[in-house]
């Protein structure tokens, strides 16, 4: 299908919405991106992304071979919570390296990029609802403001409301884990940077750097019931994160002592979307498969389907053709990764003599852990 021409509204300027903008754009389609912030900003925080990403990266010509706002990262090293004492090391998949960014720095890029190829944003545009008619959907603005469009694509977070139009309420479930986030000043460097997951019981660190080693990234998790609430940019007490990750020594005990603004969101699982699409609308990023953090694949699975959606219009005849492709193309694999990602979260907190038995184990296997998840690494969407 040609769709030179074919209006497109993706709602939320996220990283997967500017992708699919990008990507959609790139293939002469007229796109607006619908994001309700006054401008494009991300929480300071940092992500992962995996080769599967980065190809995707490459492909929509966001970034080149020098990578110059990420960190390449040589493997995972894995250390005990009380004087961080290294249990072992896992390298870099065989597909190819994993970079680290600064949230605002990635999406910097994509904005940049889809603005040179005309893209058009509209900020401070928050969509109420999206109807779908016959031959288009009508895009309707919380100011009352109704647009035509040939197809809209929901990228509007976990919470989406589109995904709710298409698929009904839900009752997320509260998975009893907290998250932490913050970043600090950092001025040491490492000729091999790596990320550290740092275990302990009921909780876990992981730390990487971040900005030309500027910055180091911490994301602490802690199991407990008290604190159930979402949203990314609630702040939390950095003495509060401190007591509670008090026994972690070593490094990581030192980098905890120099947060000074963290956020707190509670983590609750909810199931991959059983509808996608309804031949106008379809779902993109964590509104159609929100995932929990603990194989940091989020990002990257919504570059998978900025990419998947785009050239489903090339080999499909129509919108509805096209949409149901992406759906049939999508799921399975999304579903696999969150549920890898789902199972991989009650490994890093085991307790008594299951976490001595796990860490001997680690120590035999970890040189060889990359090779279980090749399956997700070695993907590529572009081919």
């Amino acid at each position: 299908m040609n769709i030179e021409g074919l209006k497109f509204g993706v709602i939320g300027g996220g990283i997967g919405g500017v992708a699919a903008a990008l990507a959609l754009r790139q293939r002469g389609a007229q796109v607006t991106v619908f994001e309700q912030a006054a401008e494009l900003t991300e929480v300071g925080a940092g992500l992962q992304i995996s080769e599967n990403g980065m190809v995707v990266l490459r492909a929509l010509n966001v970034v080149g071979e020098t990578h110059e706002a990420g960190i390449r990262s040589y493997g995972t090293l894995l250390r005990d919570y009380r004087a961080g004492r290294s249990i072992s090391e896992i390298p870099a998949p065989a597909a190819g390296p994993t970079y680290y960014y600064h949230r605002a720095d990635l999406l910097g890029l994509l904005h940049k990029q889809a603005l040179r190829e005309g893209v058009e944003f509209r900020l401070g545009a928050r969509v109420s609802r999206v109807h779908k008619h016959p031959s288009e959907a009508e895009v309707v603005l919380g100011d009352g403001t109704r647009l035509r469009v040939g197809c809209a694509i929901a990228a509007d977070g976990g919470r989406s409301e589109i995904r709710v139009g298409l698929n009904g309420p839900e009752a997320p479930e509260f998975t009893h884990q907290v998250a932490w986030r913050a970043t600090i000043p950092w001025a040491r460097r490492d000729q091999k940077p790596c990320a550290v997951l740092t275990m302990g019981p009921g909780r876990h660190v992981v730390t990487y750097p971040l900005r030309d080693h500027t910055l180091m990234n911490i994301v602490a998790i802690e199991e407990r019931s008290d604190w159930k609430e979402e949203g990314w940019r609630l702040r939390g007490e950095p003495e509060d994160l401190r007591a509670r990750f008090f026994d972690f020594g070593g490094l990581v005990g030192e980098i905890l002592g120099q947060v000074q603004e963290p956020h707190i969101w509670a983590l609750f699982l909810r199931p991959v979307a059983e509808h996608w699409q309804n031949g106008r609308v379809a779902l993109l990023g964590d509104a159609a498969h929100p995932t929990l953090p603990f194989m940091a694949q989020g990002a990257c699975l919504a570059l998978e389907d900025a990419w998947v959606l785009a050239r489903s219009f090339d080999e499909q005849s129509g919108v509805t053709q096209a949409l149901a492709a992406y759906e049939t193309r999508r799921r399975p694999r999304a579903k696999r990764v969150v549920d890898a990602a789902g199972a991989n979260a009650r490994n890093f907190h085991l307790r008594g003599p299951m976490r001595l038995a796990a860490q001997m184990a680690l120590l035999a296997i970890g040189p060889r852990l990359s090779r279980k998840y090749e399956w997700i690494y070695a993907y590529d969407a572009t081919v």
